[in-house]
């Protein structure tokens, strides 16, 4: 459904995830290849660039290196996908989303039982394939992407502020929420959970990759954190573009969060500007910007959010804080791989192009 040409006609996935994971394994594999010049000669740039080239083509993993090992990352790559895919599927029918990329979100056209066991069809079929992978530290590294995902929704379902203890039992080891001040706490709650939604699958797809690669431990983190702070810019934009973006190119309605009652950045950051938008958008935050049950009706609550992120400066940090996670995620494949290659550039291309979309 998300990938027959209809689909791509317009305009389909960005395969983000996969992309990360098949460039970095080139990478690693360029970064490992002894590099091949000629005796008693330096190479022309033309003739550099050719080589490289032919080399990125004919890549064959090192003798230490299990022999499938480019079969192994492509399959690695499309679990990757299937996982994004069944997390949809899940994602659309909690928060009741009519349209994804464009067309009829799946329980919609499906019902809402199709569209669970779809997502869960694809969760087998993806363990199922990482099993195939034989390899007990990369099936424990990726299985911890779903029970990730879970926590992730459950934050979002269960924010800080509601009064409920069920996130603070679930997650109390790890927030520290008590040593933050109290308008921070929302802020760090929501990257908490943007990491276990949305960054979590990169960085443990990319650390994967690199482990399925026996590469040093160094580089394995570097991969690990490139994916994480990919995946929060790229979290961050998609919640800007929800207020700047247009809805044929984000293929769904937007302002989704606020109607869906999510305080995503934008309106956190211009909560935390001043005390009296503090005041202001409390009350309406608390409520999930449903109306007060009286006069106040949930499109006035909407308004009033919009009008007030518009007003101060919550876009723009937004985007500010998607730009320092980009630059951490490009400082880490850097460090790492200090020599420039094609896929290696490509992948800071790619950190890039996460900040600069439209959609």
């Amino acid at each position: 459904y998300f990938f027959d040409e209809e689909a791509e006609a317009n305009g389909g996935g960005k395969k983000v995830r996969p992309v990360m994971v098949m460039l970095l394994s080139k990478t690693m594999a360029a970064a490992a290849s002894p590099k091949v010049v000629p005796a008693g000669g330096k190479l022309s740039n033309t003739q550099t660039t050719t080589a490289t080239m032919e080399q990125m083509a004919h890549l064959t993993p090192l003798p230490s290196q299990r022999p499938d090992l480019p079969q192994t990352q492509r399959r690695l790559a499309e679990i990757s996908e299937m996982i994004h895919t069944a997390s949809l599927f899940h994602d659309d029918v909690i928060d009741k989303s009519d349209t994804r990329r464009n067309r009829p979100a799946v329980h919609t056209v499906f019902g809402n039982k199709m569209a669970i066991l779809a997502g869960d069809y694809l969760l087998a079929r993806a363990s199922i394939s990482l099993a195939r992978l034989r390899n007990v530290e990369v099936v424990e590294t990726m299985s911890t992407i779903i029970e990730h995902l879970v926590r992730g929704e459950v934050m979002q379902m269960k924010p800080l502020d509601d009064g409920s203890d069920t996130s603070k039992a679930l997650f109390q080891d790890e927030m520290h929420a008590k040593s933050l001040r109290i308008r921070q706490q929302p802020l760090e709650y929501y990257l908490r959970k943007n990491f276990y939604k949305t960054a979590s699958l990169m960085a443990n797809s990319c650390k994967s990759t690199a482990l399925l690669s026996d590469a040093p431990d160094d580089i394995i983190a570097a991969s690990y954190r490139y994916g994480k702070h990919v995946g929060l810019a790229f979290q961050l934009v998609d919640d800007y573009l929800d207020y700047t973006g247009d809805a044929t190119s984000l293929g769904k309605p937007l302002l989704a969060d606020l109607h869906a009652g999510l305080s995503t950045a934008p309106v956190l950051f211009a909560s935390s500007q001043s005390s009296a938008l503090h005041e202001t958008l409390q009350p309406l935050m608390a409520r999930k910007f449903r109306g007060d049950g009286a006069h106040v009706t949930q499109e006035m609550d909407v308004e009033t959010a919009v009008q007030l992120v518009r007003e101060s400066d919550g876009l723009e940090l937004t985007k500010r804080l998607a730009w320092v996670h980009v630059n951490k995620a490009i400082e880490s494949i850097v460090k790492v791989f200090p020599e420039a290659s094609v896929h290696r550039d490509a992948l800071i291309h790619l950190a890039f192009k996460v900040v600069d979309r439209t959609r």
